[in-house]
């Protein structure tokens, strides 16, 4: 397992340094140039030509890539153009408010969309399966920014409950600060709970289909021992996948979450980057969110061989 585990590291790295080339090459055929947002509008090209200089943007593309994959190396992911700040502690406290956001919705998604699927399985064709095919379809149907503006209008604006943007401090007390919290984790809950509940519906009636469930209620064995104990824990191998993927979804696509609730987050951050062309930031960002999503992956699948003895890492065992 050791060794499965440093292949898989070293794999990781293979990727993000595959993953820090095209990022670098995007960002360099990107519409727009920083130096002209510096200079305004109105600069001449000496000027803007002083400017690019000044930030290295004038050497060739290569030497550009092994400063900046050089100083990533060495934990310097250099200062933002815009803000002239170091890179690291913006990227790392937008990151801090995300990860929060996304393991909230996280956690919701995988308990209520694992509950919501063994019911539906477990009530197949009747009103309660039904009902969770109509919430899930729904859910998956419409685009995340529809149910964000939905519920600002409804607990924001027409109830009142809930703030309808905006990031709470905690030393202003729990209930101010975790009230930010609530819609913007909702609205992402929403999004993808239909994914893990369709799924764990499908993978859980056919496990209860299997030979060994007909035998262990042969046995005798309570229904409810047999789903918890024999069913659940081979149904859950697939929704274990998806919810990998959904941690790479929720960082990669927060970003329209925290625009309309106007979260300080890595998205927000990454969508100012991109608006004004601050190369840097851009290149950190995407390369974290892709850092995250593949150490994600790679929790998944250490789980589906710990939920699974019989598999060993790309075979199975005889």
């Amino acid at each position: 397992m050791v060794r499965y585990v440093i292949m898989r590291l070293f794999g990781i790295a293979a990727i993000l340094v595959v993953m820090s080339v095209l990022v670098f090459a995007i960002t360099q055929v990107m519409p727009g140039n920083v130096a002209h947002i510096l200079a305004g509008q109105f600069a001449d090209d000496a000027t803007i030509l002083a400017i690019e200089h000044k930030l290295g943007l004038d050497a060739p593309a290569y030497v550009q890539y092994w400063r900046w994959a050089g100083g990533v190396l060495s934990g310097d992911l250099g200062n933002s153009l815009i803000m002239e700040r170091p890179v690291g502690p913006l990227i790392w406290e937008a990151f801090k408010s995300s990860a929060l956001l996304a393991s909230i919705a996280f956690v919701m998604v995988a308990f209520f969309g694992i509950v919501l699927g063994v019911l539906a399985a477990i009530r197949q064709n009747r009103f309660t399966d039904h009902a969770v095919s109509v919430f899930s379809y729904v859910g998956v149907s419409v685009p995340e920014f529809f149910w964000a503006i939905v519920a600002i209008i409804v607990f924001a604006r027409y109830l009142e409950w809930l703030p309808s943007g905006g990031a709470g401090n905690i030393s202003q007390g729990f209930w101010p600060w975790a009230s930010h919290l609530v819609l913007p984790s909702l609205t992402l809950t929403f999004t993808l709970i239909a994914h893990v509940s369709r799924l764990t519906r499908s993978s859980m009636i056919e496990t209860l289909r299997s030979n060994y469930v007909r035998n262990a209620r042969a046995k005798g064995l309570p229904e409810g021992v047999i789903i918890r104990r024999h069913a659940l824990r081979n149904a859950l191998l697939p929704t274990i996948t998806v919810l990998a993927i959904d941690v790479g979804w929720l960082l990669g696509n927060i970003v329209v979450v925290e625009a309309v609730f106007s979260y300080p987050g890595i998205g927000r951050l990454l969508l100012f980057a991109i608006e004004r062309h601050d190369l840097p930031l851009i290149q950190a960002g995407i390369l974290l969110i892709a850092g995250v999503y593949c150490f994600a992956n790679l929790i998944a699948d250490l789980l589906y061989a710990y939920f699974n003895p019989k598999i060993r890492y790309g075979h199975v065992e005889s």
